[in-house]
């Protein structure tokens, strides 16, 4: 409003001026020029008025200038309409946003946030995650029995992966998050129950697995990365989310052993906990309710229509059949079925095949986390800058076969430590490249459930590891999943070189 008053005076004066100028110019060709019967006079905005025209704009009174004529008018609202699409151009990313989208933090405050978040989570998960086989053999359960708790958390997330993704988008980040992050509170503290003497640790160890179908702080991640990011920056944006996941592993394996160690199964359960509460308070004070743009929120139902349902498994399928989709996904789900295999009985390897105790398992992940964290905050998005994807996974999955021909002959842990930075190379890379290719397959509206598609994988792994990993362990030992790796990276490789993937520069609209 002050832009349009500051225009309108300033229209007044130029007509003034023009008038001034006008009667000089009659009175020195002897012509008589005044106020009201002029020759020629010039208006606002470049218009002009003969002879015919003999009524004379009135003089401005109060603050506001007479408006000018409607030709005029048309040629300033051309001007402005010129100016604010400029102005539009020149705007800073942030402010291209919905209403709302942005209004609590700044874009990189909020992509910062997010990396904290969802280095929250992985330490708390990993600590979890190094306490679980010492709290299974304390309460008494078997290998079998710990398979089918694995197996059990493994199918709850499977199937609340996409989901929790189409929940999302549809909700935004902060309900995302911040759900994802109350669902792991209700998990630890089930778990510090389970704990508990006085309680019967068994039944809630298994009833601390239900909220696991809710924790999908990475997912919620990487879509606010995504939705933050231009798709050229992706690779690189997601990668950095590796420094996260190092973190995790390193700050969860280190403060799972030595907490167990110093103060008992119960201590990391309760600081979980609490960091969980924590992030949950962030989520929900911090994040922006959206990420999306509102040109980009095709799932925002029209007034008095229809709401999209949260579990429409039509919809969530249907970009399994979007073009190259089926393609990449497959592509993902095989190359990391070997080594999700051996890495969800790693705990149990650990234990039998190198004989580590709690404390130096939780080094030997440390220094799995720290090359993962090198791994995608550096080298990846450095290579992002100089080849295509589509090397970049070819050479993820060259690497995969040499890494499994390693494995097959490996006898002792200082062997495992040699291979383990071809074995964080390829599964970084894998990751990161197949989720941005299917990022970018997909629209802006989508990017939340596709991501939670892609993070049913590893649950996927973990249901169908602890049965067909056990089942391989028991009957082959450990280079049987070196074996398994290279047949099936063999077989994925043939297929990236017969028919190469398209090259995709931004996402679907």
């Amino acid at each position: 409003m002050c832009s349009q008053l500051l225009m309108w005076q300033n229209l007044g004066k130029a007509s003034a001026a023009a008038k001034s100028s006008s009667h000089q110019l009659g009175a020195g060709q002897g012509r008589v020029g005044t106020d009201s019967t002029p020759l020629e006079e010039a208006r606002p905005g470049g218009c002009c008025v003969g002879p015919s025209d003999s009524a004379p704009p009135p003089r401005p009174t109060g603050l506001l200038p007479p408006a000018p004529p409607a030709s005029c008018l048309d040629l300033s609202w051309a001007s402005l309409l010129r100016l604010s699409r400029m102005q539009g151009a020149w705007a800073p990313r942030d402010q291209g946003q919905s209403p709302g989208t942005m209004s609590t933090l700044g874009r990189s405050s909020v992509i910062l946030l997010t990396y904290v978040l969802a280095a929250i989570e992985l330490t708390c998960l990993f600590m979890q995650f190094s306490v679980m086989p010492y709290l299974s053999r304390e309460l008494g359960l078997d290998s079998i029995a710990f398979g089918y708790l694995q197996t059990t958390f493994g199918v709850l997330q499977l199937l609340g992966g996409p989901v929790f993704g189409r929940f999302a988008d549809q909700r935004g980040a902060r309900a995302a998050l911040t759900l994802s992050f109350l669902a792991a509170l209700a998990l630890y503290l089930l778990l510090a129950a389970a704990s508990s003497p006085a309680l019967p640790g068994v039944y809630l160890l298994f009833a601390s697995r239900l909220p696991g179908a809710l924790m999908h702080t990475l997912p919620a991640a990487q879509m606010v990365i995504t939705d933050l990011s231009a798709p050229e920056e992706r690779p690189a944006a997601l990668g950095r989310l590796g420094l996260c996941f190092g973190v995790g592993v390193i700050l969860g394996s280190l403060l799972g052993g030595t907490l167990v160690s110093a103060y008992g199964i119960q201590c990391p359960a309760i600081l979980a906990a609490l960091a969980t509460l924590l992030g949950a308070v962030l989520s929900f004070t911090c994040i922006p309710a959206s990420t999306k743009g509102a040109k980009t929120d095709s799932q925002t139902p029209l007034p008095g229509g229809p709401r999209a349902s949260v579990f429409d498994l039509k919809a969530i399928a249907s970009l399994l059949r979007l073009p190259d989709v089926p393609r990449i996904f497959l592509i993902k789900v095989a190359s990391n079925f070997p080594t999700g295999l051996f890495m969800v009985m790693f705990s149990i390897i650990s234990m039998d095949f190198f004989q580590l105790e709690a404390a130096q398992a939780g080094y030997l992940m440390s220094f799995f986390g720290l090359l993962q964290m090198v791994t995608q905050g550096l080298v990846i998005g450095q290579l992002s800058s100089h080849f295509s994807e589509e090397a970049l996974l070819r050479a993820s999955v060259l690497v995969f076969i040499v890494v499994g021909l390693a494995m097959a002959w490996m006898s002792s842990v200082f062997h495992f430590c040699l291979l383990v930075p071809g074995l964080v190379f390829s599964l970084c890379t894998l990751n990161v490249v197949t989720d941005s290719m299917l990022t970018k397959a997909v629209s802006t509206s989508d990017t939340g459930t596709m991501l939670g598609l892609c993070a049913s994988v590893q649950p996927l792994l973990r249901t169908l590891g602890p049965t067909v990993g056990g089942l391989l362990y028991r009957s082959f030992g450990v280079p049987v999943f070196g074996h398994v790796q290279v047949a099936i990276n063999a077989l994925v490789l043939l297929v990236l070189w017969r028919t190469p993937m398209p090259q995709r520069k931004d996402k679907v609209r």
